[in-house]
């Protein structure tokens, strides 16, 4: 096994995504990868216990341990709660718009 594993760590906005590279000791946590990544300086907006993070899209706990090639994300908040806007539409007597959006 070597000696250091390579990750990387992805947050997106809706305007720009941004991935940094990062190389990291076997064994490395989640939070401890965003945190050598630099995004929460670069971000002031990321809160790590109130942002959601996951690997690939599957969500995963703040201590999970990565491995090798890991793509670590990091989860912006919902503006709104999509279940929450369709009960409010179907209130209101609006047709669902195919495919959600605005």
């Amino acid at each position: 096994m070597s000696e250091q594993i390579r990750i990387e760590v992805a947050y997106a906005l809706p305007e720009a995504q941004t991935v940094i590279q990062v190389t990291v000791p076997p064994g490395t946590s989640v939070r401890a990868a965003v945190e050598a990544s630099g995004l929460l300086q670069k971000h002031p907006d990321i809160d790590l216990e109130t942002n959601k993070l996951g690997i690939y899209g599957k969500l995963v706990k703040p201590d999970t341990v990565l491995r090798d090639r890991d793509r670590v994300e990091i989860y912006r908040p919902l503006k709104a709660d999509p279940k929450e806007v369709r009960r409010k539409r179907a209130e209101e007597g609006k047709p669902m718009k195919k495919g959600g959006g605005d």
